[in-house]
């Protein structure tokens, strides 16, 4: 009987434990996950893709071709992978220049975005300050302004 006691005792404990250690990550990646959802609404271009992807975009409209019935992307992954991997230098230079330039386009949008982006920043804080330098009243004293003269006789 100590042993069925005890160990009820034990998974109690443990299962508390692991409900509340696993209550804290959900929570973490929630919020993760809005902010780059809003990241993405705000028209943030794309990272450009590397060599790889540029051959898979190719790879997978051949393979599409030559197997018509094959629904299966992990197929097609494998197969591009050991493509990739057999290939020479030689034969994977067209796609490293192809994402070179990618890369190059991308760099120029997020510059151009940045400087919008920092820009209407810029305008959203000015506007902030000018409402807030007219006055060091309060909203509710402004609306009050009559009554300023009572509390000063207090």
């Amino acid at each position: 009987m100590k042993g069925k006691a005890d160990a009820s005792t034990k998974g109690e404990g443990r299962y508390d434990l692991i409900s509340a250690s696993r209550e804290t990550p959900l929570k973490a990646a929630g919020g993760a996950s809005k902010r780059k959802k809003a990241a993405a609404a705000a028209g943030k271009p794309k990272r450009p893709p590397s060599a790889f992807f540029v051959f898979m975009s190719e790879f997978r409209q051949e393979y599409q071709a030559e197997n018509p019935g094959n629904k299966s992307v992990a197929n097609v992954s494998k197969a591009a992978g050991e493509k990739w991997r057999a290939m020479s230098d030689e034969d994977k230079a067209p796609y490293v220049e192809k994402a070179g330039q990618k890369k190059k386009d991308y760099e120029k949008t997020k510059a151009t975005f940045e400087s919008k982006e920092s820009a209407s920043s810029k305008k959203a804080k000015t506007a902030d300050v000018e409402e807030g330098e007219g006055s060091d009243k309060s909203k509710s004293e402004v609306e009050d302004d009559g009554s300023d003269e009572e509390d000063d006789d207090e």
